[in-house]
């Protein structure tokens, strides 16, 4: 090939990216004040120089287009995009810059760090209006051709309804890097995932879905490779539609690891879930890399300053905002989604940042063109869709005005349940709204309990063991002297910073542990999981491990007793959530419903009565209790019959010291058995004490019980009416 001319055909502009079509490929790629498009063909990923250049001459609607029919799946290429290097209006083209296909399907080799990677000289930033004309094709990506087909063999998408989903965040790697049940080769990798000792542990688990941390190639930072560290994390994304490449054992190509991965998960029941980073990418700010969007066409891809363009306007804190308002752009996004909707059958996305897809101008718009495209698609407005709800901008946090079909990242759930656990005062009226669904964020939009994605713990933060043994971060291992990572936390220590051999301390931490797992899984809305947390997975106080890919951040699996039983707990807890009281669709209306003698919901004080006013807004109140009414009609299923549920009481002190609860004596003869109660990590399932109504308990510091009504059987019930007849 290398001797005779490559033959090409004008192709066409759409679909962009690289298209096999069984004969040749489509080559099509979108810059609108580009003056000239070179795609570059590459022999192997260790070479330095394209072995072929072609020029695209065919322009579309700002799309730059060329078929090749000698072309196959496996071919390497990049490409060179040719206009100004004008800064001041906002231009950064540089033809000597290898540059990532933003539709690249797989990415054939991960970008070297040297200083040919930016476009300015000497990589000194003072020259960043300087252009620079050193060949980088030596360090940069390379994206290959890739053959779409796989045989899915029948794969069926679980579709779980909201109500019902149990949310498992996870890092693929940190997952499972140290499974001794795993292969060592495959550990770290979709495969491993995709394992049956790994899918084996999620079923038993009871979690219905995965939410997997960025799987779209990203880049690692220079200033952490220069530290020996990486972007464990991954939100750096250098390519929204190819499978990171870290990822891949090499026993496939990444694409098809990747639809085997989401196959096996799906023949378990779990949905797949990405984590997508769609607000900013791996460029960074003005003095970043130019590895793709910056030298294809920086001015339409990313938001710029009006006054001074050379400056990015930045509501990320990554240095860049990718310019949503621009249609190209959009499209890309858009066509991101579907791609990995239609061809990699995932279930939904959870998307970070997300407060900045809906910038118009400066304000977030709910009703931005980003959330009237996404619903009006017939294929992403089917699929689950979470918004991380809030960025770095001003006006940027906002939790309960997305709209509907969205669910949100519920922020003031975690800091409610936090501060409660904390004994902070003020906090049982915000903790029962939480607790109920938080219908003052969700209710007067339309939306359902189902809007709340309730969370304790996330990737982002302390680690739920963590959480009730450090009162600071310690960050010191990220290299950033201590100033990383969130400061205000609502943690406790429980007493004593960090490790200790303190019997009391160790107990109510674990107590504490139990104490946030079991509210978690009692509120209305959608539990989820820190991947981890069931285990007791600790940091070691790091609040901010984003580039820690080593054990700080990887799940251990060799268990102690105590780490066995809280894995027990949680498994109980998901089993228990079963119970239709515990996942309504719709909210709670606080007064009798059709087939109950008594409210869908009531609050009580430890007195066994309702809670008065007085007591709503007493600063030092910390216990309460929850009645959850299980003969209201909750749902009707689809024949049209009544579904309702067990009723259950869940009474809850964060006092430090005993309260005498009594239980509710609405009705007589009726006795309460006792399912969890958090001061023991573990419970019998037989044998269950079993209390009357009326009686009081001793409801300890720091804890919560879980009671099940049990009515009393006919027979009883007759022989006690007998005796008060008599």
């Amino acid at each position: 090939m290398k001797d005779d001319a490559m033959r090409t055909k004008p192709g066409k502009p759409y679909p962009l990216g690289a298209t096999w079509d069984g004969e040749g490929v489509n080559f099509a790629i979108f810059s609108q004040h580009a003056t000239g498009v070179s795609l570059c063909l590459f022999e192997s990923v260790d070479a330095t120089k394209e072995f072929e250049t072609i020029e695209l001459t065919e322009q579309i609607d700002m799309v730059w287009h060329v078929y090749l029919p000698d072309a196959r799946p496996g071919w390497l290429y990049g490409y060179r995009v040719h206009g100004p290097y004008d800064p001041r209006a906002g231009h950064r083209f540089n033809a000597a810059k290898l540059l990532t296909d933003p539709y690249a399907k797989e990415i054939a080799r991960n970008i070297r760090w040297h200083k040919a990677m930016l476009a300015y000289p000497d990589g000194t930033p003072q020259n960043d209006l300087l252009c620079d004309k050193t060949d980088n094709a030596a360090y940069a990506a390379l994206c290959k051709v890739i053959d779409p087909a796989y045989a899915w063999q029948n794969d069926k998408a679980p579709k779980r309804p909201w109500n019902e989903t149990i949310i498992y965040e996870t890092h693929i790697k940190g997952l499972t890097a140290l499974h001794p049940d795993i292969p060592e080769a495959l550990r770290g990798t979709y495969s491993a995932l995709a394992s049956e000792p790994m899918l084996e542990y999620l079923l038993n688990l009871g979690i219905t879905a995965v939410e997997l941390m960025p799987v779209h190639h990203h880049v690692d930072d220079s200033f952490l490779v220069e530290k020996h560290l990486t972007n464990y994390w991954g939100y750096n994304t250098l390519s929204y539609f190819a499978p990171d490449l870290r990822y891949c054992s090499g026993t496939l190509s990444p694409v098809d690891e990747f639809k085997r991965m989401v196959h096996a998960l799906h023949s378990k029941g779990i949905e797949v879930i990405l984590d997508v980073v769609y607000n900013h990418t791996a460029e960074g700010n003005r003095f970043g890399p130019t590895l793709s969007f910056r030298g294809i066409d920086n001015l339409s891809y990313y938001r710029v300053s009006p006054e001074s363009p050379e400056q990015y306007v930045d509501y990320t804190g990554c240095g860049n905002t990718l310019n949503v308002q621009q249609p190209h752009v959009l499209q890309l996004i858009m066509d991101s989604l579907r791609y990995w909707i239609l061809e990699m059958h995932v279930d939904g996305f959870r998307f970070d940042l997300a407060s900045t897809l809906a910038r118009e101008l400066h304000d977030v718009d709910r009703l931005g063109s980003f959330f009237d495209i996404i619903h009006q698609d017939p294929v992403i407005s089917q699929v689950k869709l979470i918004a991380e709800p809030w960025d770095l901008g001003e006006g940027g946090y906002q939790v309960g005005n997305f709209p509907i079909l969205w669910t949100e990242w519920n922020g003031k759930y975690r800091d409610a349940i936090r501060k409660f656990w904390k004994s902070e005062e003020c906090q049982v009226a915000e903790l029962a709204t939480r607790l109920s669904g938080s219908s003052d964020l969700y209710e007067a939009g339309g939306r359902r309990p189902h809007a709340s994605i309730n969370f304790v713990t996330c990737h982002d933060g302390f680690t739920l063991r963590d959480l009730v043994s450090y009162n600071k971060k310690h960050n010191a291992a990220n290299q950033e002297q201590n100033r990383d990572g969130e400061n205000d936390n609502h943690s406790w220590n429980c007493g004593v910073e960090g490790p200790t051999q303190d019997p009391d301390i160790l107990s109510l931490r674990e107590r504490q542990q139990r104490n946030f797992m079991a509210t978690l899984l009692i509120s209305q809305g959608v539990p989820m999981i820190s991947g981890g947390d069931e285990i007791g997975r600790t940091q070691g106080g790091n609040n901010n491990a984003y580039c820690q890919d080593n054990e700080t951040s990887w799940h251990h699996w060799q268990l102690d007793p105590k780490q066995k039983a809280f894995l027990e707990f949680t498994k109980d807890l998901i089993a228990l959530r079963k119970n239709p009281v515990l996942r309504r669709r719709h909210f709670f209306q606080g007064r009798k419903i059709r087939g109950s003698e008594i409210k869908d919901i009531t609050w009580l004080s430890p007195t066994g009565e309702e809670m008065t006013h007085e007591e709503w807004h007493d600063i030092c109140a910390q216990c309460m209790g929850m009645r959850l009414s299980g003969d209201a009609i909750i749902e009707v299923d689809e024949a049209g019959h009544p579904i309702t549920g067990e009723t259950l009481l869940i009474l809850m002190n964060a006092n430090l010291w005993i309260v005498p609860f009594q239980l509710p004596n609405h009705q007589k003869d009726l006795r309460w058995e006792l399912l969890i109660d958090t001061t023991q990590s573990t419970f019998k399932k037989t044998d269950r004490p079993r209390l009357k109504s009326g009686d009081t308990f001793e409801l300890m510091g720091h804890s919560l019980a879980i009671f099940q009504l049990e009515a009393p059987s006919p027979a009883k019930s007759a022989s006690s009416q007998n005796k008060t007849d008599h």
